[in-house]
């Protein structure tokens, strides 16, 4: 390392420290933000601010994360016509997948390490927006949220069981907007779960099978590979240091970027963690689910210790909640794992060669979404946004016309966001909802990782028949430099 790398490295290192010991110390409030009244203490105890915008400005947005995925959240920020987008930051500045993003916003200032983006201009900064491979979340939304920046998160919030746990506290300690990025947990999905539950008519739920069957980036993958895909030369555009944030050294590879860090665990949540959030977060909030204190794999097939089986079947065990029953979530993912369906489901085609359960059939394809199983009723919903419909069963056929009303609202994901960030009004996905719905992705991960049935205590938080899975609800220690990010709240 150059004596110059070093001073820079060093100077971070003090930056990262002083933002844990006293945000007041470093942070520059800029003229255009407002003081909210709620007090907020650092790990000292010395009250410090939130930073809210005035209603009439707008937020002045870094986006972190710019290609692939991240460049539709900075277009849908983008396009509330309240934020300006001051600052981008990608580890592959240069890459092809960035530069449309950079063409648009084309007076943000650039940066390829989040941690010289806010030491130059941290000052000029209201709100975050994090749409980065899954690993690299925490490191970016801690320090963000450190700062007193309003933090917009993609789904998982984060990769490990851990980082989701720290999250919390530090949504309390800091108390900025947070709001993870399943998108469909807002307007009519959003409004009528609740509704529904709230006014009885969804009640006495135990069973609830959810499903994603679609294709996804590692199938067809040498399930026998033992290790690693061998290192490759690392493009010129690309700061593959930076890339792995606080985890181990990886050999450049193509399979690692792009998206396909998706497929293995070392840095995603596979098919549950993209698309859980998007088809268990309704019923996970309003059924008041929690942590589960027993997964079970029922069938991994295609199971390897690097990545993600081309297929899952998982059995998430919920206790008893209050007057709600136990509960177990069933999940199924890999195209040829579709679950079976109440007769009566829909406009689908349905397999006659396969033996079913009575009431049951087999459907041939299947959209994304679940099926709730209430104690009256039946209900069938798809992924995001879409509302929930009742199947026509003995009991559901004249329900139809006494279908609770329910809150419709305009107000996108991201104006949620914005909104939050002014003081108008609260995120309807923030960490205190959203860290608990990615910590049961983070446990279902692990069971399909060890391949086996995992046991888990909810009021100390850790998996009790196996030592090992126990540890990686931590996962890898941090690398050296960036032990502080875990200690801010």
């Amino acid at each position: 390392m150059s004596k110059k790398s070093k001073v820079s490295h060093d100077q971070r290192r003090q930056f990262i420290k002083k933002a844990g010991v006293s945000l007041g110390s470093i942070m520059v409030i800029p003229s255009h933000v407002l003081f909210s009244k709620k007090e907020v203490r650092d790990v000292s105890g010395k009250v410090i601010k939130k930073a809210v915008v005035a209603p009439n400005d707008k937020v002045n947005l870094a986006c972190c994360g710019i290609g692939n995925r991240g460049s539709s959240v900075v277009r849908d920020l983008y396009a509330t016509g309240a934020a300006n987008v001051v600052a981008l930051c990608d580890v592959n500045m240069g890459g092809e997948k960035t530069l449309k993003t950079m063409g648009i916003h084309k007076e943000a200032k650039r940066f390829r390490d989040f941690r010289v983006m806010f030491d130059k201009m941290g000052d000029k900064i209201d709100a975050v927006s994090v749409a980065t491979p899954d690993f690299s979340h925490f490191p970016i939304t801690i320090l963000a949220m450190s700062l007193g920046k309003h933090v917009y998160v993609e789904k998982p919030l984060t990769r490990t069981f851990q980082e989701s746990e720290i999250l919390i506290r530090a949504a309390k300690k800091y108390n900025v907007a947070t709001q993870m990025g399943n998108q469909g947990h807002c307007q009519d999905n959003y409004y009528q779960f609740k509704t529904w539950v709230e006014k009885g008519f969804i009640n006495g739920v135990e069973k609830i099978t959810s499903h994603m069957n679609g294709r996804r980036r590692w199938h067809g993958w040498d399930t026998q590979m033992k290790k690693f895909p061998a290192g490759g030369e690392i493009p010129k555009t690309l700061d593959w240091d930076t890339w792995h944030v606080g985890y181990p050294n990886h050999d450049f590879h193509k399979d690692f970027i792009d998206g396909q860090w998706r497929c293995w665990y070392a840095f995603g949540n596979g098919a549950l963690g993209d698309w859980g959030a998007h088809i268990m977060d309704g019923f996970h909030q309003f059924l008041n689910l929690g942590l589960p204190e027993k997964i079970t794999p029922k069938n991994l097939m295609g199971h390897n210790d690097l990545f993600y089986p081309q297929s899952s079947t998982l059995a998430f065990h919920f206790p008893k909640r209050g007057a709600m029953p136990k509960v177990k979530v069933t999940w199924h993912d890999g195209v040829d794992n579709l679950p079976q369906v109440p007769e009566n489901y829909g406009d689908i085609e349905i397999d006659t060669q396969t033996n079913t359960k009575k009431g049951m059939v087999q459907p041939k394809k299947l959209r994304p979404g679940k099926v709730i199983y209430g104690k009256d009723l039946v209900f069938k919903g798809g992924s995001h946004h879409r509302t929930l419909s009742v199947i026509p069963t003995e009991n559901g056929k004249d329900v139809q016309s006494q279908l609770p009303d329910y809150h419709k609202s305009d107000t996108n994901h991201f104006m949620n966001f914005i909104n939050a960030a002014k003081g108008l009004e609260k995120t309807l996905s923030p960490f205190e909802v959203s860290a608990p719905l990615s910590q049961v992705f983070c446990l279902g991960t692990i069971a399909q990782q060890m391949n086996q049935t995992i046991l888990f205590d909810r009021k100390t938080k850790t998996i009790t028949n196996n030592a090992f899975a126990n540890e990686l609800l931590r996962g890898y220690p941090p690398r050296k430099g960036w032990e502080e990010f875990y200690k801010l709240a």
